[in-house]
């Protein structure tokens, strides 16, 4: 029998619900949506409860990981190895 995994009732930490195992619809192509659209602002208007702060904290999620991955890259090619 598969065990259910809790809903993220509360939880607004991106990085939580994934270590944690709660049960998350993948909403991950909002994130190449939004790059996509170049927008200067972005507006989100949803309904109470409707996962606004889960996923922008996705997206800082997604954001800080490209940006250490590039740091890395930078880092990386000042040495010879």
């Amino acid at each position: 029998m598969m065990k259910k995994k809790p809903l993220p009732i509360g939880v607004d930490n991106f990085e939580k619900v994934i270590k944690d195992g709660y049960c998350y619809i993948d909403k991950t192509m909002f994130i190449k949506e939004l790059l996509d659209l170049k927008g200067e602002v972005n507006l989100f208007t949803r309904p109470r409860r409707f996962g606004k702060t889960l996923n922008l904290s996705m997206l800082r999620y997604f954001l800080r990981i490209q940006g250490m991955r590039r740091k890395m890259r930078r880092i990386n090619r000042s040495f010879k190895a």
